[in-house]
């Protein structure tokens, strides 16, 4: 499969999916928590998908593009610590935050390989380039 955007990239996909189950399971969260815990894994579950497709669209510098796929793990590894909580306190189906954090768990392996695989994504191309 060509990449040709941060779309194609099966790391974003599987972190845009487990975003949407992680914004459905904080619907159900106690009131209270709607704006602390549920509204922490809103923005880290964002966090993931959002610094991907920040760091693919500077990848012609492997800093850049390492330091945002580092943030993304930084978010994927702190989602697990969020969904550990929700479940310690039953906000959410034991086996639902199970199955988040091993979501969580293998998009951060899946980050982590392509930042040491960063090169194998075709280069961004040329502004100049013929149309």
């Amino acid at each position: 499969m060509s990449i040709t955007s941060y779309h194609d990239l099966e790391v974003y996909q599987r972190s845009m999916k487990a975003l949407v189950a992680v914004h459905k399971i904080t619907l159900s969260f106690p009131d209270y928590e709607h704006f602390v815990l549920a509204d922490q894994l809103r923005r880290a579950s964002k966090s993931v998908p959002a610094n991907i497709a920040e760091g693919y669209g500077r990848r012609k510098s492997a800093k850049d593009f390492k330091h945002f796929l580092a943030m993304a793990l930084g978010s994927a590894n702190e989602m697990i610590v969020h969904i550990e909580i929700a479940n310690a306190l039953h906000y959410a189906p034991a086996e639902t935050c199970k199955t988040l954090m091993e979501d969580y768990n293998i998009i951060g392996k899946m980050l982590y390989r392509l930042m040491e695989n960063w090169h194998t994504i075709p280069p961004k191309p040329s502004i100049n380039s013929d149309f």
